[in-house]
């Protein structure tokens, strides 16, 4: 069973990033840990994400708007709601059970889609 591949957007904190990768056991590109990335516009990583065939995985919400970030021309995006890093933690373990690791699930689960983790009414939305 292939590991997700991530691609973990610049707002996520490192023991986010930290726990992807050892506890899950997730393929995790990290842009702070790569200069040339820090700096680059969300449109330049929601690319780079779809290019380097990773889900897009994010605090930042500004990636919910369509018209900016169209889902059909992404990999999948992940914009996690979490008020601090142990409930970003829970939500990430469900993300590995629910989705990446489902029966069935492809390398890229959410291509072409967006999720809002949890959305406004406490439910995950597809």
């Amino acid at each position: 069973e292939a590991a997700p591949r991530i691609y973990a957007d610049a707002n996520l904190p490192s023991g986010g990033v930290s726990f992807m990768r050892c506890e899950l056991g997730w393929d995790v590109l990290f842009v702070v840990e790569h200069e040339d990335l820090r700096r680059a516009r969300d449109i330049e990583h929601y690319r780079l994400a779809r290019q380097l065939a990773r889900t897009l995985v994010t605090l930042d919400r500004d990636y919910i708007d369509d018209g900016a970030f169209p889902p059909g021309e992404g990999a999948g995006v992940i914009v996690f709601r979490a008020p601090d890093e142990p409930r970003l933690l829970e939500q990430l373990a469900r993300a590995d059970r629910t989705l990446f690791r489902a029966a069935g699930a492809g390398p890229l689960p959410l291509e072409g889609r967006k999720l809002c983790w949890p959305d406004d009414q406490g439910d995950t939305h597809l």
